[in-house]
Formats: C-alpha cells, structure tokens, sequence
C-alpha cells in the first residue's frame, strides 16, 4: 500500500533462493514454473508483491496466475514474455513498431538455412528460436560450424552480423510509463580478450564513458517506448522489466535482442548506482502507477562486476566444491565491494558450496572505473574455489578512457 514509492519493505521471501539471499530473506522450496505452487506460497507468506526473475517462470504463465489470484506483480505475462520467449515474435513485434534491429530469417529447412548464411554472409549469427538460457547462439565465421548448430535447432533464426560495441540498457515499464534505467556493457565470452566460448556473462560496468550522453534518450524514443506501444495496442500489454542488448553500429543503434527481466551480471552494476529505493520502483510498476513516481535518483559512482565461474564454465561446470574468503571480503571489503550469490547453496555441514556455473559475482563501487575496477579486483583475490576462472579484463579498456 502506501504512495508510489514507498519503500518500507517489511519481509523478503525468496523461492527457491541460494545461500547469499538466504542472509537476507526467508528461502522456500517452490518449483518456480508451477503457477499454481507459486500462488499457493504467496498466499501464505501475505505477499504484497511478487518479483518474478527468470526467464523460465515468465514463459510458462506464472504471472498469470498469481494476477489471476489478486497479486501485485512485477514480471509479464506469459504472452508478452514471448518477446524473449522467442526471436521470431520479437522480430514480427519490432518489425510493426518500426525499431531497428539486425535483417533475419527464420529457417526450418537445410535449404533455407543455406540460402540464409549465403545471403547474409560472414560472420555468421546463428541463434535457437527457442530458450536456451543465454547459450543458443553462436557466432562464427566458419560456415559449417554455423550450419551445424543450425541444423541441431528445430527453429533457427539466422541474421546479419552487427558491428560495434553492445550496450545494454534495462528499462521498467507498468505498459505504458517507460522509466529508462543506466545503460551497462556486459562480456560474453569466456576469457580475456574476448577469447573463448560464449557465456551469459563473464562481468560489467556502468557508467560507459564512451557512450554519447543523449544514447539513452535515443533508445527511449526509437526502442523502448515504440515496443511497450505496440504491445498493448496488440491488447498483450508488456508490464516488468524489458531489457534491450543493443548494438552500437556505424548505422545507428540496432536491437540484438530482448529480455524479459533483470539478467547477469548487468543488474548488479546498475543497480549498486540506483540510490532511489528498488521496492517503491518495482511497486509502482506492478500496480500501474509509473507516471506518479517521481524521478529516479542515480549515484555519480561507477560500478565494476566480476563473475566468479566454475571449472568448466560454460561447458560441463563442477559444482559442490566449498568457496572461501566470503566472511573475508564481507569484513575487509565492504562497503564498496560485496559479493552477490548465484549458483550456490549450503551443504549438510552449513557451508557455502558451489552449485551453478556462474557462481558469484563480485560487484565494486568507485568515484571511476579505475577505483571501482581497483576494488572488485581486490575483492576477488581473496575468493578461493577449486578450480574457478574470472576474467581479468573487465572494464579495462573503459577506464583508461574514463
């Protein structure tokens, strides 16, 4: 209840958690997809707003159903979450709303998938239709390599490569308000240097000294906005968080894709600057009160994050190992670094083992790049955890500019 923006959060609950949230909020088991199980564990913690995060739950209705049930909640529709449930609808939404975005074609067929690469050329971008948790495309100017996972995909959109750097900018919508949040560069690829496999994300930062200062009014005018329009004029009206990947190309910015929440690691960077209370925002949106809110405060400071991977991330990742130096950073570090959990979980001994592939992320906050930069480095060094690999090249380039 309350004004737009009240703040007072009173209790969190998460379902099913890891071991970090589990410090600050009360975790419960739920099978995240299952509508009605969700309702059913809303109902008896007395939710006054559900935050949906994954991708998962989204497609599958969840939403729908805890709507259904007279919830607040932040998170779209299983129709409007299609716009990352699936390229090829993300394609037709943007094509009738005029955003630009990269040519592609969906193909079906060997036939179509070779006439595709040949039209479009090398590199090739080849990209499941379905979801595949950040893993569905591949890159690459091998043809065959494309052609290969191209054919493994029942579904596949196959479309031009776009040059320039890649932003992304998270943005927080109730289906007709548009609130803009920081734009963020993320790292996909593995190792330092941009080598290695594709991930969903190895790190990022925020503020980008290089981006030009009206870049996030431009994708206001020309992306978010024209999208939250076209989906409700289509009577699916798009209410949460729509994230856009962009890429900054010699013609202009270009859509890579949407999301359809929050994603790793850009979150924490932007928000480790949001100074207005994250509640009151989510709230309002929820419940269709964007437009009364009043304008989002930001901090000045830059934000650096560096994911902790396991051994073997992408490919096969070892999980179960205990992680140390948690306490050490939490005493040493804070404020200006911490340690957010993503795949972990305690044993039966109470420690903090790993359980995921993208384990931690380690997220600092400095006056610029170069101190933040500083900071979370420090901060990893003292994280120990058989086998795990980080990138040490995050923000790099970015703060020699800044």
């Amino acid at each position: 209840g309350g004004r737009p923006g009240s703040t007072a959060v009173d209790e969190l609950h998460c379902a099913p958690g890891n071991a970090g949230i589990a410090e600050v909020a009360r975790v419960h088991p739920v099978d995240a997809v299952d509508g009605a199980a969700v309702t059913d564990l809303a109902r008896r913690v007395g939710a006054d707003l559900v935050v949906i995060g994954p991708e998962a739950p989204l497609v599958a209705g969840v939403a729908d159903a805890l709507r259904e049930a007279g919830f607040a909640v932040f998170g779209p529709s299983a129709e409007a979450a299609r716009l990352e449930g699936s390229k090829a609808f993300a394609k037709e939404v943007m094509a009738a709303a005029g955003v630009p975005t990269a040519q592609a074609r969906l193909c079906v067929t060997a036939a179509e998938v070779d006439d595709a690469l040949d039209a479009f050329g090398p590199p090739h971008v080849v990209k499941d239709d379905g979801l595949a948790a950040g893993k569905g495309v591949v890159v690459t100017s091998d043809r065959e390599a494309a052609r290969e996972h191209a054919l493994a995909c029942d579904r596949v959109v196959i479309e031009e490569y776009l040059d320039g750097p890649e932003v992304s900018l998270f943005a927080v919508t109730d289906g007709e308000t548009v609130v803009p949040l920081r734009p963020a560069q993320d790292f996909k690829r593995a190792l330092d240097g941009d080598e290695g496999p594709n991930t969903g994300g190895m790190g990022a930062y925020s503020p980008l000294p290089w981006a030009d200062a009206d870049l996030v009014d431009r994708v206001l005018e020309t992306v978010l906005r024209p999208t939250v329009d076209e989906m409700r004029r289509r009577g699916t009206p798009f209410s949460g968080l729509l994230y856009a990947g962009l890429a900054i190309t010699s013609r202009g910015v270009r859509v890579i894709e949407f999301n359809a929440r929050f994603g790793d690691p850009e979150t924490q960077v932007v928000l480790a600057r949001l100074e207005s209370p994250l509640s009151g925002l989510l709230h309002a949106a929820a419940t269709g009160r964007l437009a009364e809110l009043p304008p989002l405060r930001w901090s000045d400071d830059a934000a650096v994050t560096v994911v902790v991977a396991a051994e073997n991330y992408p490919a096969a990742p070892r999980t179960g190992d205990p992680i140390e130096g948690l306490a050490e950073v939490a005493e040493r570090d804070a404020p200006h670094a911490r340690v957010l959990h993503a795949g972990t979980r305690r044993d039966e001994e109470g420690r903090v083992v790993s359980a995921g592939g993208r384990v931690l992320s380690v997220t600092a906050t400095g006056g610029d790049l170069a101190e933040a930069r500083e900071r979370v480095y420090r901060a990893v060094a003292r994280i120990g955890l058989k086998g795990s690999h980080y990138r040490t090249d995050i923000a790099a380039k970015a703060a020699e500019s800044d």
